[in-house]
């Protein structure tokens, strides 16, 4: 009877405890949440989801546009400020194992109302952000 009693315990204790440990974002998610973030222009929000040492490279040559936590921070918060209306459509998606391909239409950039197209592929480790590899769409 003790053993049943022990064993019923053990299992009232693991249901309890077992919703409350959170569940790992995968690379999707945790672009997603970037997406979400971005568009509400919400700097915290945004950069809980950069890595300290992310990269951002251009597609065309490789080169790094941007480096550091505290770079992409200054210039997202630079963004944010000067662009009230800045939002953000995916187009389309594409998983790839924990890289994030994403064809984005992006409006309200710095006040302005051009539309400008990019593809973004999100290279994603332990729910943070490390890469950026960014395409342009040449009007």
């Amino acid at each position: 009877m003790q053993k049943y009693t022990l064993l019923i315990l053990f299992f009232i204790l693991f249901s309890i405890i077992s919703p409350l440990k959170a569940q790992e974002m995968t690379p999707e998610q945790v672009v997603q949440k970037q997406l979400e973030t971005y568009n509400q222009r919400d700097i915290n929000g945004f950069m809980s989801l950069i890595a300290e040492n992310v990269t951002f490279h251009a597609f065309s040559d490789g080169k790094i546009t941007m480096a550091g936590a505290s770079a992409c921070k200054e210039f997202y918060s630079n963004l944010f400020e000067a662009s009230p209306n800045l939002h953000s459509t995916v187009l389309q998606r594409t998983i790839f194992g924990n890289k994030i391909i994403d064809h984005e239409r992006i409006t309200g950039r710095n006040g302005n109302k051009d539309i400008v197209e990019l593809i973004l592929i999100y290279e994603i480790e332990k729910e943070l952000i490390t890469k950026v590899t960014v395409l342009r769409k040449e009007i």
